[in-house]
């Protein structure tokens, strides 16, 4: 353990599966040890596949440092506990990855404990993950916090309501924690994903949608390792996955499609069936 006290650390949500578990292996290829958290675990394994243990395996069998961070981001106490963990462990925090979401078809009809739900892990959960954090980023001179947002923060999709609500506040939150953190060279920045990405937790939701020009997870990595990687000045962005694209010459094959809308949808989008199942 001792090597990765020296090495810079990364705290990655999300990370038993999709764009959480690629941008663990993304950051652990550039040399970061990485803290890896979420649920599912093969003692305790959630119904999409995936678990943290096949995560840190897979970085480890890499040459790299991880470890393996059990969390339910729906409780508070666990959320701060967990950025404490990684610290105890891995000597120090430079990097925090709020990937993690969950989402449940419904709009205005929602279960409310279904909303509630989708708040406390989208929203909540990375306003109390920063809170612990910033105490550990300042001391180690500054640091990156990467919000992972989605095109449903800009525009109504059909059935996603409460995500939407919780991506748009993330983006806003975004925006003034950056404002806050600058005068202590901490970045906060937003990427979103505005390009259909195949995470296992997609395809379960969309098991009618033809997936074969879906971008794969670790492509959306690379644009968040893109960010992670720019100096402190570069903060309080809201990043879209295709104009980044675009405008930087990384993630080639989400270069080539069409640019995407940046700014929030007004008026009366059209009413169309959700294609979105509860996976």
């Amino acid at each position: 353990m001792e090597n990765s006290i020296l090495a810079k650390v990364a705290l990655v949500t999300g990370a038993s599966r999709g764009v959480g578990a690629a941008t663990a292996l993304a950051l652990a290829d550039a040399g970061y040890a990485v803290a890896c958290a979420a649920r599912s675990t093969r003692a305790d394994p959630r119904r999409t596949p995936g678990t943290l243990d096949d995560v840190v395996d897979a970085i480890r069998a890499r040459g790299g440092t991880a470890i393996a961070v059990p969390v339910d981001l729906s409780d508070r106490e666990q959320v701060a506990a967990m950025v404490e963990q990684t610290v105890a462990e891995l000597g120090r925090l430079d990097v925090l990855v709020n990937n993690a979401g969950v989402t449940f078809v419904g709009d205005i009809d929602v279960p409310l404990r279904r909303h509630d739900l989708v708040m406390a892990i989208d929203l909540d959960a990375p306003l109390i993950a920063i809170r612990t954090a910033v105490p550990h980023l300042r001391a180690a001179g500054g640091g990156r916090i990467l919000n992972v947002s989605s095109l449903a923060a800009l525009k109504p999709v059909p059935g996603l309501m409460s995500y939407g609500i919780a991506k748009v506040g993330l983006e806003r939150m975004t925006i003034d924690l950056a404002r806050q953190l600058a005068p202590d060279s901490i970045a906060v920045n937003c990427f979103r994903i505005d390009a259909p990405v195949a995470s296992e937790g997609t395809l379960a939701n969309l098991p009618g949608v033809d997936h074969s020009t879906f971008e794969p997870s670790s492509v959306a990595a690379e644009g968040i390792t893109w960010m992670v990687d720019q100096p402190a000045e570069y903060s309080g962005r809201l990043e879209s996955m295709v104009h980044l694209a675009h405008r930087e010459g990384i993630m080639p094959t989400v270069a080539s499609r069409p640019l995407t809308p940046t700014e929030m949808f007004t008026g009366v989008h059209d009413n169309q069936q959700s294609v979105f199942v509860d996976g």
